[in-house]
């Protein structure tokens, strides 16, 4: 008999941009495959935010208004972690951590964190960390 598991997902938002290298039918695919990759690695996306920017901010990588608003949104719905679509710096990821109080992940690390989840042999584990 197959037995129901009680799955417990991490509410996720994701954030994407959108500027003159991709366009917004370009990052609504890019935000619909990180929705399958944050599925995969055990979250459920509540929300997707959007900006158009020319360039990223260097502090935050969105806005000062967009954060804002992502942050209020966080705060309302007990939102764990926020995935966002390009690689973030160091420095972006501190700032928007401390500005949004949850775990900030970028593509990047969230294929990462797929991958050590999947790893089956230590050696695999031990290359992943």
């Amino acid at each position: 008999m197959i037995e129901k598991k009680n799955l417990d997902f991490e509410k996720t938002v994701l954030i994407g941009v959108i500027n003159q290298e991709q366009n917004e039918e370009k990052s609504k695919e890019y935000l619909d495959e990180l929705e399958f990759l944050t599925y995969t690695a055990g979250g459920e996306v509540i929300k997707r935010f959007t900006q158009k920017v020319d360039t990223p901010n260097p502090k935050t990588f969105i806005g000062t208004g967009k954060i804002e608003e992502v942050r209020q949104f966080i705060d309302a719905n007990d939102i764990g972690s926020v995935i966002f679509d390009d690689e973030l710096t160091p420095g972006q990821q501190k700032n928007i951590e401390r500005i949004l109080e949850c775990k900030i992940l970028d593509r990047t690390t969230l294929i990462l964190d797929i991958f050590a989840q999947r790893a089956q042999t230590s050696y695999a584990r031990l290359k992943l960390n």
